[in-house]
Order: structure tokens, then C-alpha cells, then sequence
């Protein structure tokens, strides 16, 4: 920590939340909605949320009404019912947002022990309300089959690995699915959208036209951009009209932790740039506008190069194709349409279990610095007239129940105040984000497959 840094006292934004709600106009929905929303809004407040509304759980109240909320949980897997590897949870954020009104009348899953096992715990808890009828389907035709009228749902949240989701194929297709079946019903798709093959990025976007056209509401998971600290450089941004000259992100995640086997197999997880990087990736488009795809350029350290051996890693990976293995290190650099430059390194290099993460924004006398954005974010910001650095920290911060609260509000059609719930990335956003981490890797490929093409002109030059 550089003894230049001034740390102020901590930034403790709280709220209390209005004691009459007021339903928001159409047109205020469709502002506040997401649908179409892209990261070039400018200095409107459309693309952010005031800090000091994204409230803790524990001074939250659930949201009022006697009628049930319907849910189908789409995935039983560690993203909805939580694990020891880290925060995510989404069920739980769901029972704190909608108490007894929270009706799961579906889980979609094709492992059913699993499926049955996860809602057996719900049901021998203080929440047993929620899933006492909740009943087990291999897939959502299942449900749809043997739905009654009273179980229709609301909401549907999926949390299904994303190789399943993002196309227009069938099997593969869960929004199409969804619109087809409960036209009308709001949507919550887990990110990145899809972990496909490249030429599948069309499909995606395809996928994105019908969401708007349907007008469903609809919100992806980069739960980043519901940080505190995130909207408080948005915040510094906005008001001081500032032009966003440059982002750096830097993501390093501890590999010796990582013990699934497809994460280290390009060919199933697309690669830690699509599928981890992702998060960075995005946070760096909400800032600095639209990427020139064109202009994506990337160097990477591969598994068979000297630099590239890894003395910790938790699976065998010899059982992995050689051409499927993953980077060590991805580096990548690209313009903004604004002209604004950006750049992003992944590592695979940490040990241990605590990974290391940093995102700056540079503008015209000011530097915005995000550190340890997923365990407890600080934020460094440097002003024009001073060189030091004030530092504010974000006690009890939870960007999970922050964008599955904010979307609840929009379904429930809340509207407190014109600055209130906002949906920070709609599904046509998480899409560019997806393109662009796409062009990362192939960027990376292309530079690699040059290299070695250049190696063996010279070794037969010589010969």
C-alpha cells in the first residue's frame, strides 16, 4: 500500500427506504427496465443507481403485498443454493426480498437427486414456506406439461451452466423457452450468457432481439456493476462530466483452488477469459463505452511454454486435448468508439484461495481505483489540486441481493423516487460483453498461431 494514500473514514451509505410507494409510469419502466440499455448512455442517470439506495438486506424490508410471487428456479447448482467456495446465493437473497410472498413452484434440474437434495434442506428450515410445493423437473417442457393455472410463474431464474443457454438450438435455447411458454414473464439469466463456439455470438444477439421485442423484463448477472463502490465512481463520473480517457483491469485468480476439470478445458468453459474474465471485461465496457472489436489485440502465455508451468494445480491435466488447454496469462488492449483505450490482464498464477483483482478509470485529473472488487471492495480516488489518494471502504456491501432487489422492483413495478431501481445490464449489454471477451481469446490464438508459424519459417530457414 503506497504511503501517498490517504485513507478518509469509511463511507458508510445508508438509506431509509420511503414509506409510500408510487407505480411508476410506463415510460419510467422502460427507462428503468434494461431493455436495450447499452453502456453508452452518457451522463444519464439511466445507467446507474444513486450509491446510497443500495441498501444491506439486514435494513431492508421484504416487499409488501399478501400475493404470492412465483418463481422457477432454473439450475440447482451452487449459484442458486450457495457453497463454501463463495458469496453467491441466490435463493437466500430471494427469501430475504419477498418473505412469505416467495413461492418456488419450480426447479429445473436433470440431476433430480441433487435437485431433491437441495430443496429437502429448505423445506427443514425457516423458509420451508417457500418450497413445501415446490416440485422437481428434468427440464422446463416437464414443468410446462404438468403446470396448473395457480403455478404460473412470475419470474424465472436461471442458473444453469451457461453452455446450456445463449442459442437459438434446441436444448439450448432456456430464454427462447421461457418467452415461448410464460410470454410476459420476467427473466434473471445467470452470466456470461453463453459459453459456446464463437460463430454462436450471432445466435446470442438473435436471442437479445426477442427479449426486447417481448418486452420482458429482463436483468444479467454482472452483479459488479450494482457494487457500492462501482456506483460511486459512476457517481464522481456523472458529476463531474467527465470523459473516460482509459480503463486497466487486472484479474488474478488463485489457481490452486480451481479443482473442476472443465474450467481448465477451453472446449467446455470457452476459455477464463469468456467465462472468468468476463466480470472485468464487462466493468470495463460500463465505463469506458462501446469496444471497437476491430481493434482488439492480445498476447498470451500458454501451458507448453517455459513461463507457463503452473507447480499447484488441483487436476490432472494431461487428461485435457493439448489445443484445449487454457493460458496461463491473457493480455489484451483495444480502442473505445470514443477513442478512449482500454486493457485487461488475466493470470493464473495465485495460490492459496484469495484471488487479486483491480480495475482503474482515468479521466482528465482524476484516477478511480477499485480494489478487490468480490471479498471487500475499496475504492481510491484521486482529484484534481490534490496527489494523494482518498480512500473509501463499503462495510456489509452485497451487490447479489443489490441486483436481485432492484429487479424484483421493476417486476413489482416499485417507483419511489425518479432516481430508484434501475436494471444495469440488459441481455443485448451482456452480449457485447460476451462478443468481447470472444475477441480477447481469438485475438490471444491468432497472436500465438503467428508466433509458431514465424518459429518453424526460421527452423526451416536455417535447415
Amino acid at each position: 500500500m503506497s504511503s501517498s494514500r490517504r485513507p478518509s473514514s469509511s463511507l458508510m451509505m445508508t438509506s431509509t427506504i420511503p414509506g409510500s410507494a408510487r407505480r411508476g409510469s410506463e415510460r419510467r419502466v422502460n427507462d428503468r427496465r434494461g431493455s436495450g440499455l447499452s453502456s453508452t448512455e452518457g451522463l444519464s442517470r439511466r445507467g446507474s443507481i444513486d450509491p446510497s439506495r443500495l441498501v444491506p438486506m439486514d435494513r431492508t424490508t421484504h416487499v409488501g403485498g399478501t400475493d404470492n410471487f412465483n418463481v422457477v428456479f432454473v439450475g440447482a447448482g451452487n449459484i442458486m443454493f450457495g457453497s463454501d467456495e463463495g458469496p453467491w446465493n441466490h435463493s437466500f437473497r430471494f427469501e430475504h426480498k419477498l418473505g412469505l410472498r416467495l413461492k418456488v413452484v419450480a426447479l429445473i434440474d436433470p440431476a433430480i437427486e441433487r435437485a431433491t437434495a437441495v430443496l429437502q434442506k429448505k423445506c427443514d428450515s425457516f423458509v420451508v414456506s417457500a418450497y413445501q410445493d415446490t416440485r422437481v423437473f428434468k427440464t422446463l417442457e416437464d414443468f410446462v406439461k404438468n403446470m396448473t393455472p395457480k403455478e404460473r410463474p412470475r419470474a424465472v431464474l436461471v442458473g444453469s451452466p451457461p453452455m446450456f443457454r445463449g442459442t437459438l438450438q434446441p436444448g439450448r435455447d432456456i430464454e427462447m423457452q421461457i418467452m415461448k411458454y410464460f410470454p410476459g414473464a420476467a427473466m434473471f439469466i445467470e452470466k456470461p450468457i453463453a459459453t459456446g463456439p464463437k460463430n454462436e455470438i450471432e445466435e446470442a444477439f438473435k436471442v437479445a432481439k426477442h427479449i426486447t421485442e417481448s418486452k420482458a423484463i429482463c436483468s444479467v448477472g454482472y452483479m459488479l456493476r450494482y457494487l457500492k463502490a462501482v456506483q460511486l465512481m459512476k457517481q464522481i463520473i456523472e458529476e463531474n462530466q467527465l470523459t473516460v480517457m482509459a480503463t486497466i483491469a487486472r484479474y488474478a485468480c488463485a489457481y490452486e483452488a480451481i479443482a473442476k476439470p472443465d474450467w481448465w478445458d477451453k472446449s467446455k468453459s470457452a476459455g477464463p477469459i469468456v467465462e472468468q474474465g468476463t466480470h472485468f471485461c464487462d466493468l470495463s465496457r460500463y465505463f469506458g463505452g462501446e469496444v471497437d472489436i476491430s481493434t482488439v489485440t492480445a498476447h498470451s502465455l500458454e501451458w507448453d511454454e517455459n513461463a507457463g508451468h503452473l507447480s499447484k494445480m488441483a487436476i490432472d491435466e494431461s487428461k485435457i486435448a493439448p489445443e484445449n488447454r487454457i493460458p496461463r496469462v491473457t493480455a489484451a488492449t483495444w480502442k473505445y468508439d470514443s477513442g478512449a483505450v482500454g486493457s485487461f490482464t488475466h493470470v493464473a498464477t495465485l495460490q492459496g484461495h484469495n484471488y487479486s483483482c483491480e480495475l482503474e478509470v482515468h479521466a482528465d485529473g482524476y484516477s478511480l481505483k477499485l480494489v478487490n472488487p468480490y471479498v471487500q471492495p475499496v475504492l481510491y480516488v484521486r482529484k484534481p489540486g490534490d496527489d494523494h489518494e482518498q480512500m473509501y471502504t463499503f462495510p456489509d456491501d452485497d451487490p447479489f441481493f443489490s441486483e436481485v432487489s432492484n429487479w424484483i422492483d421493476i417486476i413489482e413495478d416499485i417507483e419511489e423516487e425518479p432516481e430508484a431501481a434501475q436494471i444495469l445490464s440488459s441481455y443485448e449489454d451482456a452480449c457485447k460483453t460476451y462478443e468481447l471477451t470472444w475477441a480477447i481469446r481469438e485475438a490471444s490464438e491468432r497472436s500465438r498461431a503467428n508466433k509458431l508459424a514465424a518459429s518453424k519459417a526460421a527452423a526451416e530457414t536455417r535447415v
